[in-house]
């Protein structure tokens, strides 16, 4: 396991955008009412947000960075790296982070890059931009977090198209000799790639006219080979047996009870499959925050949107102890234990 600790950089604020086009699973086509309550039981999707077609999930991105640096009044050349975490980036080149680095007003001396992850990607991207920023003598960094899921899950898919919603997050980290240390476990096992893939577009597969040819796989479940693929028990599986002994190993290794963390925010991926990892891990539904009900599965953004939605008094007012943690495609996974303090939390964007 890949457990490490990085100094003297601290959050200091995070905003999240999501469209206003608000889709509700009882709309969705279900063959009965049965089946769409069975849908909403196990995976708590009431409703998602749906962006339209000129909107991507760096459009979500922007309007959160941006607000957020005006909030906090933070100057556009002190900010020292931009780094943007996606599955659905603008073009296949150039990288996402360098448009926005230039959308965004933000100094040519900036580094920029993008990150190919979904789930686990708030995570890999906090241990990321926060171990480049270390070595920077002062300034800030600006991770964007965000996935448009619905440009990918198929209208007539039941098993995808209810679950995942879009949005974007935007999250401030600045240089701080005093900052508490984050400490991470990070993990990964590509044996499990196709649990949860999109077989065309790439090099491997490239596009072809067979691409957009839609099949019934099962009931209610169209795809093509552009459409998101989910193995729902596989995934399942992995994520009982992964998630719970990573977190405990991280905490065990820092010498930390499970009481002692304040809340346990976790990738939004499933209501029930949630539920099960925190009654293995045996903690207070109270200490789990779900922001799943309102927004669906979205991706890298689920960590902060539901520190967004969920947590924003207590980080503005109140110095927490917290334990983030995504899983998922890859498959990829990880946790990191961190202390907050008066974070800026910028209320949440709907983008019209």
């Amino acid at each position: 396991m890949a457990i490490f600790e990085i100094e003297k950089v601290e959050i200091t604020g995070i905003a999240c955008c999501v469209p206003e086009n608000t889709i509700r699973t009882v709309d969705f086509p279900f063959s009965s009412e049965q089946d769409c309550r069975a849908f909403i039981n196990g995976t708590g999707v009431e409703e998602t947000r749906y962006a339209p077609e000129e909107v991507c999930a760096s459009d979500l991105c922007y309007e959160a960075a941006e607000r957020l640096i005006k909030d906090l009044n933070i100057d556009k050349e002190q900010i020292k790296i931009v780094v943007f975490v996606s599955q659905s980036p603008d073009y296949f080149l150039p990288a996402t982070a360098i448009i926005l680095q230039d959308r965004l007003g933000i100094s040519k001396s900036c580094m920029a890059f993008d990150i190919g992850l979904g789930c686990s990607g708030y995570v890999y991207g906090l241990s990321v931009i926060s171990g480049l920023l270390r070595n920077i003598p002062s300034g800030h960094a600006l991770l964007l977090c965000g996935d448009k899921s619905t440009f990918s899950t198929h209208p007539k898919d039941k098993s995808t198209r209810p679950l995942f919603g879009d949005a974007g997050s935007a999250t401030i980290l600045t240089k701080r000799e005093e900052a508490s240390p984050m400490h991470f476990n990070l993990q990964s096992d590509g044996s499990g790639f196709e649990s949860i893939i999109i077989r065309g577009g790439g090099t491997r597969n490239p596009y072809s006219l067979f691409s957009t040819e839609d099949r019934e796989i099962e009931k209610d479940i169209w795809r093509n080979e552009l459409s998101l693929e989910m193995d729902g028990v596989e995934v399942f599986n992995f994520s009982l047996r992964e998630v719970k002994k990573n977190i405990f190993h991280l905490l065990d290794s820092l010498h930390v009870d499970k009481e002692e963390v304040d809340f346990f925010v976790m990738h939004q991926a499933n209501k029930f499959l949630n539920e099960t990892i925190r009654k293995k891990m045996g903690v207070g539904i109270d200490k789990v925050p779900y922001s799943i009900g309102r927004f669906g599965n979205t991706s890298s953004a689920s960590i902060p949107l539901t520190l967004v939605t969920e947590l924003a008094e207590k980080l503005q007012s109140e110095q927490l102890n917290l334990l983030l943690c995504g899983f998922g495609v890859g498959y990829s996974w990880g946790s990191v234990y961190l202390h907050t303090s008066n974070v800026k939390v910028y209320p949440l964007i709907e983008l019209k």
